[in-house]
């Protein structure tokens, strides 16, 4: 049986207060799907954003686990916007650099208290918003060059395209282009001996291009560079509804089958299972270090078995 990497953080409970035990039911639910082989985790600042020893007591030990940062860059870049890898400022840059080395320690810290190298992948993000602040493929190299030389404990640094900033159109993040992002990895790569890849996110993809083929330029781009190790899929409207229009919400899928009914779905999305076959068909998916789902759910009153039925739903997605 295939199995995915799924973006838990994304379809966690909301809670007004931290209710621990609410938030393990959730685990223990995504526990239960035999197709996950493990999650997307957030990193803001902490292993757990509530509490790092509940967090390490109720992931399931023999997880794959993939860190991504991009909680923790939104909230940095809302107090300083030339935080970033990428910033041509370099106090900005620096700032992130910090960041990273406290996800690193993280990682570690779950490592240890896995006695195995459980974090497979961190995924980087080329902030800051080219909209507010001045970034450069120059700028990640020098970022590159040094993070690739820390002690990741086994963990493979991979950056996750987001949208690029493109001049007249609203960005979500408004990062480094693909382009830019290709050729600073080529480059660290080539002067360190280092592995650096691509991940390629459905929506994101989706959102900077306008357009459904917007997410197959990128994956072949990335695949034909040799780069490509990750594809993860949320979804993206380009109409008004609970999701938003182009907005990064890790919108759900739209029904897999004419006629089918799923509160779980939405009807807007432009993700389709039409989408994923041609995506997977584009990155050679057999070849894919990893794959997976992250997934937001409306509304926010959805229980915790409620929203690991979403994710296994969702899933089913990739199921011939």
């Amino acid at each position: 049986m295939p199995k995915y990497i799924v973006g838990a953080y994304a379809t966690a409970p909301q809670t007004e207060q931290w209710d621990a035990q609410v938030h393990a039911d959730y685990l223990n639910g995504i526990k239960g799907l035999a197709n996950v082989a493990g999650i997307e985790h957030a990193f803001a600042g902490h292993l757990h954003p509530e509490d790092d020893a509940w967090f390490i007591e109720n992931v399931n030990p023999e997880w794959e686990f993939v860190f991504t940062g991009v909680p923790g860059i939104t909230g940095n870049i809302g107090r300083n916007p030339l935080f970033g890898i990428a910033s041509d400022d370099s106090s900005g840059r620096q700032e992130a650099l910090r960041f990273y080395e406290k996800m690193r320690m993280a990682v570690l810290k779950l490592n240890s208290h896995l006695y195995r190298n459980a974090v497979s992948f961190v995924q980087l993000h080329t902030s800051p918003n080219r909209a507010v602040a001045d970034s450069s493929s120059t700028s990640l190299i020098k970022s590159l060059a040094e993070m690739q030389g820390w002690d990741w404990g086994g963990a493979q640094l991979v950056i996750e395209h987001c949208d690029a900033y493109v001049d007249g159109q609203k960005p979500s993040k408004g990062f480094l282009s693909i382009d830019d992002e290709l050729s600073a990895i080529a480059s660290v790569n080539n002067a360190s001996g280092s592995t650096i890849g691509m991940s390629i996110n459905w929506g994101r993809s989706a959102l900077e291009t306008r357009s459904v083929e917007g997410p197959l330029a990128h994956i072949r781009l990335a695949r034909e560079s040799g780069l490509l190790c990750g594809l993860m899929f949320s979804g993206v409207s380009n109409v008004k509804g609970p999701y938003g229009m182009w907005e990064d919400t890790h919108m759900p899928p739209a029904l897999p089958l004419d006629g089918a009914e799923d509160v779980y779905f939405s009807a807007d999305s432009l993700l389709t299972k039409h989408e994923i076959s041609r995506c997977l068909a584009a990155a050679d998916g057999a070849n894919l270090r990893y794959l997976g789902i992250k997934i937001g759910v409306r509304p926010s009153t959805l229980s915790a078995l409620e929203r690991v039925a979403c994710n296994r739903n969702t899933l089913a997605m990739f199921a011939d």
